[in-house]
């Protein structure tokens, strides 16, 4: 996750309103009208946010003027962004659904659930990104500096001179969006709102990372001036590059430094959002807004125990195959993450071993789609290591999707902090997740599916982590596994991940675990590495809910699968059911479910 998801996903406002084109030669006025519509929503969302343009590949022709520009952090911006979403729905909330039918009924109740979603959120709380789900401005995952330098490195094409020059416009952008959101902190402490200590220290680490190289030797000028080189510009751009990032970004980048080193002397230790104001109801719509569902906490955690209880059992079988049976469970997890046979050296020739042999899998994987897929993507993927600021509090791996203009890949970022946290038993399952035939894939098809706009960018986490989940299980149905069981046995203790987090989330936030019981927790159910526990942990304390949806998902795509399964008997084929599901694109539960 990082900032820009967050803008598609949780804020929703800057994109789930999209232009929606309709369906191939829809002529009726009532699509016509709702096509201007959104139409109009789309613009109006576009020119508030610049760098939400650049990652979907839409800041060329009549918005190349954005394409030096920065989002608006300030309170001001947060206020205006919380405005729109109320005067959308406000105008959408009038339309006369009587006149439309098909697609365009759909792509209606898609946009009113996420501008509802929203603007409810936004009118009960006055602290953090708008809707609800990022509480904490300055988070080590989401905050300005690493969505900022992110989008600098990878989504900031660079062509020509008016790339470049750009580039610079944005770099000195940077320095006044890392000071705006001191602005937003500043008020949200006044509300009583500030981060756990342990999550300022982490987010202090990440910004003392990107601050630690000279200016010249920051990868903030190295992006620009490396890739002025590859495309044969005549001219310095590293110089100015490194000036500005002397002379503006670094003494911003101080001032939140400072500004967090103030608010750890007053931070709680408290993990969960159950101490902010209003918490309960912050953690309650968090849980809408990410798992699209009604279901309360103590729901949700009886069901994740339930699932680990499960798990725990099959996965006790599957060792026992593999002559493990010595202790239990956790502690045979242990062994394994810890035996030598299944770690890659944490060296850069191990480090490329490890990426040589993903290359391999996402290629096998690849060529087996026809077979289970009618809809196939265009789209490549690249699998890519992650910047090291963002090691330290990020997971194992993430997806970005393609731009929409084809000019950048999907991405599948991994974590290569230390590859003692990529066990090759449970490596292939991570790639399987975050490309083929799990976000990559699906993310692929909604694009290129001939869907409206407001189709391909709605982003619903419950959709995308479910599919990405069910994919992981798909993979071993493909014939993944059949050589490999031991990638069988890391493929269902990843399903049993997700079931560990509907207890540790809720567990956290609503019955007011403290991170080491959540990270204790976390260790004895999985036998996985202190380190990564901590990460995980960390990251649900500041992205509330969001690790519910993963499972919920994945059941809601099996159970679809057996009630067509069983409709259908003998006539049912897996390619049809897969384009059903993957066509319509991203959707909330209940509307997956009707479907």
């Amino acid at each position: 996750m990082d900032r820009r998801t967050m803008m598609i996903g949780t804020a929703v406002t800057a994109l789930l309103a999209g232009t929606a084109r309709g369906a191939a030669g829809a002529a009726d006025q009532g699509s016509k009208s709702l096509n201007a519509l959104f139409d109009q929503f789309m613009k109006e969302n576009l020119d508030l946010s610049p760098m939400t343009a650049t990652s979907l590949g839409l800041d060329s022709g009549e918005r190349a003027r954005q394409k030096g520009l920065i989002d608006d952090f300030s309170l001001a911006g947060i206020r205006t962004q919380k405005a729109l979403t109320a005067r959308q729905l406000a105008r959408l909330r009038q339309f006369d659904r009587t006149s439309l039918s098909g697609a365009d009924t759909i792509s209606l109740e898609v946009i009113l659930y996420g501008l509802r979603t929203s603007d409810a959120a936004n009118r009960a709380f006055d602290y953090g990104a708008p809707g609800a789900g990022v509480p904490y401005v300055l988070n080590q995952s989401t905050s300005g500096f690493l969505a900022i330098s992110s989008l600098l490195y990878s989504d900031h094409q660079i062509t020509d001179k008016a790339d470049a020059e750009a580039y610079l416009a944005r770099l000195g952008g940077f320095a006044t969006a890392l000071d705006q959101e001191i602005e937003v902190v500043r008020h949200d402490r006044a509300l009583g709102v500030v981060p756990p200590d342990f999550i300022i220290a982490r987010t202090l680490e990440g910004l003392r990372r990107l601050r630690a190289p000279s200016p010249e030797q920051s990868p903030l000028t190295q992006s620009v001036a490396q890739r002025v080189r590859e495309q044969h510009i005549a001219a310095d751009y590293a110089q100015p590059a490194a000036r500005l990032v002397k002379d503006r970004v670094y003494p911003a980048l101080d001032r939140q430094l400072a500004l967090l080193e103030e608010l750890r002397t007053t931070a709680t230790h408290d993990a969960g959002v159950w101490s902010l104001p209003k918490g309960e109801e912050y953690y309650t719509a968090s849980l809408i807004n990410y798992t699209t569902t009604d279901r309360n906490p103590a729901d949700i955690h009886r069901q994740g125990l339930e699932m680990i209880k499960e798990h725990t059992a099959r996965l006790d079988q599957l060792m026992r195959r593999q002559g493990l049976a010595q202790g239990t469970v956790a502690e045979r997890s242990k062994a394994l993450n810890e035996d030598p046979r299944f770690l890659y050296p944490n060296t850069t020739a191990g480090k490329d071993a490890l990426l040589a042999d993903l290359n391999r899998r996402v290629k096998s994987v690849w060529s087996k789609l026809p077979a289970w897929f009618g809809a196939m993507p265009k789209s490549t993927v690249e699998i890519r290591r992650q910047p090291k600021e963002r090691e330290s509090g990020e997971s194992q791996g993430y997806y970005t999707p393609p731009s929409l203009d084809g000019k950048r890949p999907g991405i599948y970022w991994i974590n290569l902090r230390d590859t003692a946290e990529l066990p090759q038993w449970f490596v292939p399952t991570l790639t399987y997740h975050e490309s083929i035939p799990g976000h990559h894939l699906q993310g692929s098809i909604q694009q290129e599916a001939g869907l409206p706009l407001i189709r391909k960018v709605a982003s619903f986490d419950a959709y995308i982590e479910g599919w990405a989940l069910y994919a992981e299980q798909l993979a071993g149905e493909m014939g993944e596994y059949d050589a490999d069981p031991m990638g069988q046995l890391g493929q269902l203790r990843s399903s049993m991940l997700r079931g560990v987090r509907m207890v540790v989330d809720s567990g956290i936030h609503a019955m007011k675990w403290s991170r080491e019981r959540a990270i204790s927790y976390f260790v004895d159910v999985m036998g996985d590495q202190q380190a990564t526990a901590v990460t995980e942990v960390e990251r649900y304390c500041i992205i509330p809910g969001q690790a519910c949806s993963y499972m919920l998902g994945k059941l809601e795509f099996l159970a679809g699968r057996e009630r067509e399964r069983e409709a259908l008997g003998a006539s049912f084929d897996i390619r049809k059911y897969h384009d059903k599901v993957l066509l319509p694109g991203a959707l909330p539960l209940d509307m997956l479910r009707r479907i």
